[in-house]
């Protein structure tokens, strides 16, 4: 939806919240969701700025991937009820689900490393998405309805579109935002480092590539599909098995 405003001329900000999975600074209890947000920002490159992304550390499906690949998380990410990290990615996601384990903000656990901010950031979209439209929010949003019978989730959103034809003119502020971007790409490099990447650049290029070769999928996600065909008798076969 931002890249809806950049299209148009114009920058977009919009966000929603989500079921709750989040736990607080200096809390355990799955308060908030990961409520992403996002930024789309139009330039003179062709591609705009566009920052989207969760409120937490990471999220579920980030944390599913590392379950189908047999890798353990690393620590900060997951918050179990004793206040320690949790690190087993099996059983974090059946904690999860039962609430006995809850997601990061985005800096981690405490406040020494800034996880006071994502949580800021977090109940900043709880309250522009719910507040707004008289919507549900956190606990309400359990996917159940009074007679305890699942219903879809009552999410909330919020999108904002300014137009900067009304201050300075779009071409001056896309030059602007523009020039922004390369001057950080241009920036000193990292010791190691080849490139210094600016939001939405990656995407960009990685739309670019699979438009023409495709979208890789691995082993783990290949077994799944595979699966899900073979349960449900389906007589169909990938591209990957043609190999």
């Amino acid at each position: 939806y931002a890249t809806m405003a950049t299209d148009a001329g114009m920058i977009g900000i919009t966000g929603t919240n989500a079921r709750p999975s989040i736990a607080p600074t200096f809390g355990v209890e799955n308060m908030m969701g990961t409520n992403p947000m996002t930024f789309g920002i139009p330039t003179d490159e062709e591609f705009p700025f566009v920052l989207d992304c969760a409120t937490s550390v990471t999220q579920r499906g980030k944390i599913e991937v590392y379950g189908r690949a047999g890798k353990e998380l690393p620590p900060g990410w997951v918050i179990g009820l004793d206040g320690k990290t949790r690190t087993d990615t099996q059983q974090v996601l059946k904690d999860l689900t039962t609430g006995e384990a809850a997601l990061t903000p985005l800096g981690g656990i405490g406040e020494e490393t800034g996880g006071y901010k994502g949580f800021g950031y977090s109940m900043v979209v709880e309250i522009l998405s719910a507040a707004l439209q008289d919507g549900a929010f956190m606990k309400e949003l359990n996917g159940f309805d009074a007679e305890h019978k699942p219903i879809p989730y009552p999410l909330g959103h919020f999108f904002m579109a300014i137009d900067p034809q009304r201050f300075m003119g779009l071409e001056i502020f896309k030059r602007i935002a523009g020039t922004i971007c390369r001057e950080i790409r241009a920036s000193k490099k990292a010791p190691g480092a080849d490139r210094i990447f600016t939001a939405g650049e990656k995407e960009f290029d990685a739309w670019q590539y699979r438009k023409e070769h495709g979208c890789p999928v691995p082993p783990s996600l290949r077994k799944m599909m595979v699966e899900l065909r073979d349960t449900f008798k389906l007589d169909y076969s990938f591209d990957f098995e043609k190999k």
